[in-house]
């Protein structure tokens, strides 16, 4: 496949990304037998986590592949519930100090005007202390996020319940077997399982599973015919332009029978 073009290239997938989602597709189909595989699906319902390329195989077998590029990507989602409670401890000294930096601006702002400036950011000790309670609700902000976005993906049990087999994949050599999660396997871009992923009891979900998938690849293509949803419909564009019979029937003859 040409770089030039690259059907159902998302706008936000690098081309190393791309490229892994397809090895990741072909294993699916010629290693696993899958025979209905799709891209970004979710596995969770519509508000859960999207999976990047899952597959059905024989025996209505679930496999789950999530594609990470580098090893920040990796850690992103590399997290448990212990790492997360850990984050969301320092929620409340970060609130702390914004209450105690606003108290000192509020006390700085009395002292400008006792001092007769005609504007409080002409007062240098008002000016830093803006700028230091600034600082600190960028930071509490910016922590807020952080907790909100926080990603335990690849340790949640819940996660590992969505399917039967899980794995990575990653370029060859990112990623050590000792740095998989626990009940991950591991493929590279050849594409070749370089670590097997256990294959766990799951519940049967696989109306489900074939359900989003279709959803996924419904979407899919859709954007890649140029069709655009907005809250205010859907367009569908005019590729095909004015549709004619291909055989059309000849015009009767003036002054026949």
């Amino acid at each position: 496949m040409t770089d030039s073009k690259r059907p159902f290239h998302r706008s936000n997938d690098t081309l190393t990304t791309y490229r892994l989602k397809w090895a990741a597709w072909e294993w699916l189909y010629r290693e696993a037998g899958c025979r209905a595989i799709g891209f970004e699906v979710r596995l969770e319902g519509p508000g859960g986590r999207v999976v990047d390329v899952v597959g059905v195989g024989p025996r209505n077998r679930v496999y789950a592949v999530e594609v990470k590029a580098s090893r920040g990507d990796k850690a992103r989602d590399d997290h448990d519930s212990d790492d997360r409670e850990r984050l969301a401890a320092g929620a409340p000294v970060m609130a702390g100090a914004v209450e105690l930096t606003g108290g000192i601006l509020e006390a700085a702002a009395e002292y400008a005007r006792s001092s007769g400036v005609e504007t409080l950011e002409a007062h240098p000790a008002y000016r830093q202390a803006l700028a230091d309670h600034g600082r600190r609700v960028k930071k509490r902000d910016n922590h807020v996020k952080r907790l909100a976005n926080f990603s335990t993906k690849f340790r949640d049990p819940g996660f590992l319940r969505t399917a039967h087999c899980h794995y990575l994949m990653a370029p060859a050599g990112l990623m050590r077997r000792d740095e998989l999660p626990p009940f991950w396997g591991l493929l590279d871009e050849t594409p070749r399982v370089v670590v097997e992923a256990p294959v766990k009891q799951v519940a049967d979900a696989t109306t489900h599973v074939l359900r989003n998938i279709a959803r996924s690849n419904t979407s899919a293509m859709m954007s890649e015919y140029g069709v655009t949803r907005t809250k205010g419909g859907t367009r569908f564009p005019d590729h095909a332009g004015p549709v004619r019979a291909l055989n059309p029937k000849p015009a009767a003859a003036n002054g026949s029978c």
